[in-house]
């Protein structure tokens, strides 16, 4: 059983940045796919960047391409970090990270791990 844990969320003003972090429990070698979902009041759950590590590919949904990045942690690469810049109000929402075996894919129920998530608020 593979737990994520996240962190780095908190309060910033628009055009902040903030950069969070999802440490699996296990490292693996196995072809995975991990990914950053968030999920706003009312509204349904969107992935919003991922990492498919059999092609070291990343992907990023519009509203945050140029604005959003993830890298991962050379020394520990069960590590997954989001860094996010130019922070807007439409940002706020609780962000997840999760993990699922095989390639990438953007529903967030295909995705088996999921982490407590993280709240961001960006205020105007």
């Amino acid at each position: 059983q593979v737990q994520l844990v996240e962190s780095g969320g908190g309060s910033v003003p628009t055009g902040g940045s903030l950069r969070l972090s999802c440490a699996a429990s296990e490292y693996s070698t196995s072809y995975y796919c991990m990914g950053w979902f968030r999920q706003a009041p009312g509204k349904e759950r969107e992935r919003v960047a991922s990492y498919d590590s059999g092609r070291n590919i990343t992907n990023y949904a519009a509203s945050v391409k140029g604005r959003f990045t993830i890298s991962r942690d050379n020394a520990k690469t069960s590590t997954l970090f989001l860094q996010m810049n130019s922070l807007s109000p439409e940002d706020t929402a609780m962000y997840y990270c999760a993990l699922k075996w095989g390639t990438c894919a953007t529903a967030a129920g295909l995705f088996r791990y999921w982490g407590q998530g993280t709240q961001v608020t960006v205020s105007t």
